[in-house]
């Protein structure tokens, strides 16, 4: 029979093992409290003394990436851009029924780099500011590090597919969740292997495609030109008319030069677009709805003589794409719409049902992709 010394009520041998807890401990509390180094996309490097726990977003998009990776991802933010709440309600909507404190964070850029508010950014007290490479520019970066401010520069819009997964690392770091970056690198870089082994030995044979941007929200027609969707759509296996004929990242391609070019796979970008005339895409969009209003835009557009549109290759997909880790569902989407022969088993919904599942604690909900239907022109 074991007998135990007691010493104020609390026996000797659990006294000694809640003794040992803070000793156990140890190893992790170090590993939090340790420096971190960081070297971001543009090869900056920039050391805190720990886990960031106030980050300002120069751009709030960026917080449904810190959800593929973070339980609470609101939590951290201090500060964030207008970006979210201006240009995608739908999305900050679901933000907000998530996370209800979204609502109390202030302010501190509107628009681009030149709308930021350097007092609203100092009073949110942050342990560092992450931005985009399209907003860190005319020297505002150094600004603020001479001020003491960390700034870490990630990126998913100017050059996704080479620079995500060191931006996915990057957030990993400063939220000391190193181990959760590397679990969605894993499956990051496996379903864009996915991709790759179909389309190996493609060679010079990829559709012609015309993306159309923001379609039906603006005059047609607006495309990508050298920018970021050229990269996904050369990587999905297709080439891009708009870089033949457009010199910057986008621009304007009129009717008749798309109907001269006679792409063989018309794919058109949609959004919140709600009673603005483009395609709806994103949360709370119904399916059936997006069908309806591709067909309307391509009609309104006077694309509907397109062959490729005849044949039923015309597509619409969610523009906000171009700047988040999860482009890897538009990229399957991309691939088995170029090439259904290699690809046609690709399954982007449940791709995005593994994110959401495994990932993202800000899930994607609605639609984010439609076919038209046969029969629908």
């Amino acid at each position: 029979m074991h007998r135990f010394l007691i010493r104020e009520g609390v026996p000797m041998k659990r006294r000694a093992l809640l003794g040992a807890l803070p000793l156990l401990a140890m190893p992790f509390l170090a590993r939090a409290q340790a420096p971190i180094h960081i070297t971001d996309v543009q090869g900056r490097q920039i050391t805190l003394p720990r886990p960031a726990r106030r980050i300002v977003l120069t751009q709030a998009r960026h917080v449904l990436a810190m959800a593929l990776l973070h339980r609470d991802p609101v939590s951290l933010v201090s500060g964030w851009g207008d970006d979210l709440r201006r240009m995608n309600p739908p999305d900050y909507a679901v933000v907000r029924s998530r996370f209800p404190r979204a609502d109390s964070i202030p302010i501190v850029m509107r628009g681009q780099a030149g709308g930021i508010s350097l007092e609203k950014l100092i009073e949110s007290q942050p342990d560092v500011v992450v931005a985009g490479q399209a907003v860190m520019q005319d020297g505002l970066a150094e600004r603020l590090t001479e001020m003491g401010i960390p700034v870490v520069i990630i990126d998913f819009f100017i050059d996704p597919m080479k620079n995500t997964r060191q931006s996915m690392a990057v957030l990993g770091k400063l939220m000391g969740l190193e181990d959760r970056a590397a679990a969605f690198d894993a499956f990051y870089t496996s379903h864009l292997a996915g991709i790759t082994d179909r389309l190996s030995g493609l060679g010079a044979d990829r559709p012609k495609v015309f993306i159309h941007a923001h379609a039906g929200g603006t005059a047609c027609c607006s495309s990508p030109g050298q920018g970021a969707y050229n990269s996904m759509i050369r990587f999905s296996g297709g080439h891009n008319i708009g870089a033949d004929l457009l010199l910057g990242p986008t621009g304007e391609v009129s009717v008749e030069n798309v109907i001269a070019q006679n792409p063989s796979v018309y794919v058109a970008t949609g959004g919140p677009f709600g009673g603005r005339g483009g395609i709806p895409l994103g949360p709370g969009v119904e399916l059936e709805q997006a069908q309806r209003e591709l067909a309307a835009v391509i009609k309104r557009s006077q694309l509907d003589v397109l062959p490729a549109v005849r044949a039923g290759r015309a597509h619409t997909i969610w523009h906000g794409f171009n700047d988040t880790p999860a482009h890897v569902i538009m990229l399957e989407a991309l691939a088995r719409w170029f090439h259904p022969e290699r690809c046609g088993d690709l399954d982007p919904a449940a791709t995005r049902a593994a994110l959401n599942e495994q990932f993202l604690s800000i899930p994607m909900e609605g639609t984010h992709w439609a076919d038209l239907p046969s029969g629908m022109l």
